[in-house]
């Protein structure tokens, strides 16, 4: 059985600007300036703190100042995770599609596990057979611990996944569990850099996404 693993933020949902304003909430505690949207796109990725440790002021990115500034992150994020957030045009369509093909469905996020699943049940609620977002003591993408976890919670092989992510470090993950990969150009990356690191397929719009998983279908399992 097909598993198809999608990427949340900049995938799935655009968060962006629930993310900036979180963000800026963090580094405006500490009594620094303001990130703006673009400069917050550029920081996602790699899970909250190394977002809060790169929107800190260049030569304050302490130790304790990644702290400070993240425990006011989810102090905020917890209470406006969903103010702005919403599902990309299409993308529910081509879930519910793919989940009547009898696709399994999966979300593997940076973002903290709880956020993850919280936004997940909010948008897509009964879509996805598995979400896990960032959890501690285990290893955050690139590593391909989750994707292993994932695939091996719903039975399937490597070449029976497909990985779906808009950023290098999803190219990564994929890379590192020996799974197919398609890029997205609407998230937080341009097709530019995803194509620099290596990505063969990068669709620029949801019916495009579908044609390369429909053709993925075509020839898996």
């Amino acid at each position: 059985m097909p598993l198809i693993i999608f990427d949340l933020d900049g995938t799935v949902l655009d968060t962006v600007d629930d993310l900036t304003n979180a963000a800026n909430s963090g580094v405006m505690s500490l009594g620094f300036p303001k990130r703006s949207r673009e400069e917050v796109m550029s920081f996602v990725g790699n899970g909250v703190a190394k977002l809060m440790e790169r929107a800190l002021p260049k030569g304050q990115a302490t130790e304790e100042n990644v702290k400070k500034s993240l425990e006011q992150f989810n102090i905020f994020y917890s209470e406006h995770f969903a103010d702005s957030t919403r599902p990309y045009d299409g993308m529910l369509q081509m879930l519910e599609e793919l989940n009547a093909r009898g696709c399994k469905l999966a979300v593997f996020s940076n973002k903290p596990d709880m956020f993850s699943k919280e936004l997940i049940g909010k948008f897509y609620p009964g879509i996805f057979d598995v979400v896990l977002g960032s959890r501690d003591g285990v290893p955050r993408k690139p590593d391909p611990t989750t994707e292993l976890e994932i695939m091996h919670m719903l039975g399937v092989c490597p070449d029976e996944v497909l990985h779906i992510g808009d950023s290098d470090t999803d190219l990564a993950a994929a890379k590192n569990a020996g799974v197919g990969f398609v890029g997205v150009s609407w998230g937080y990356r341009s097709e530019e850099s995803l194509k620099a690191a290596g990505a063969e397929k990068v669709a620029e719009s949801v019916d495009e996404l579908k044609g390369y998983i429909l053709e993925f279908l075509g020839g898996a399992g």
